[in-house]
């Protein structure tokens, strides 16, 4: 069983996989900041100054007005947090715009290194430096004959 569990482990679309795992930790950590730090002050400038990754509805419970979306859930009040659900729809937008530029930017780059590997392998072939020097032999026995 170890045995095989190693040769699971050695294939490589495994090890690929544990690749882009840890690729996309750290690619979910840069657009997380992207949409955080960057993205979502412009969109509450634009609805007035406010965040709305913070904004929710009580549906049970008190909670104190103007209480933060955390102040609240702490105090055992269910909430409808629709701005964090809105938060992780641009997260999801955002990362999927990104995958979907770097999957085309990836696949640009094979069509052209295909490309590339087809006209060098559909160029014709010219003759060796030993076929012409034998072509010119025969040529010259033709002439002397």
């Amino acid at each position: 069983m170890f045995k095989e569990f190693k040769e699971f482990i050695a294939r490589g679309n495994v090890i690929d996989l544990a690749v882009g795992i840890i690729i996309g930790a750290a690619f979910t950590a840069i657009v997380n900041s992207l949409v955080t730090d960057l993205l979502n002050p412009v969109i509450g400038l634009l609805t007035g100054g406010t965040d709305f990754s913070g904004h929710y509805i009580v549906l049970k419970g008190e909670v104190p007005p103007g209480a933060s979306l955390q102040a609240a859930r702490d105090s055992g009040a269910s909430v409808f947090a629709y701005g964090a659900f809105l938060s992780a729809i641009i997260n999801f937008l955002i990362i999927a715009w990104a995958v979907f530029l770097l999957v085309k930017g990836v696949n640009r780059i094979q069509t052209a290194t295909r490309r590339k590997q087809e006209a060098e392998e559909a160029a014709p072939a010219g003759p060796t430096q030993e076929e012409l020097l034998a072509q010119i032999r025969d040529e010259l026995r033709a002439q002397r004959a």
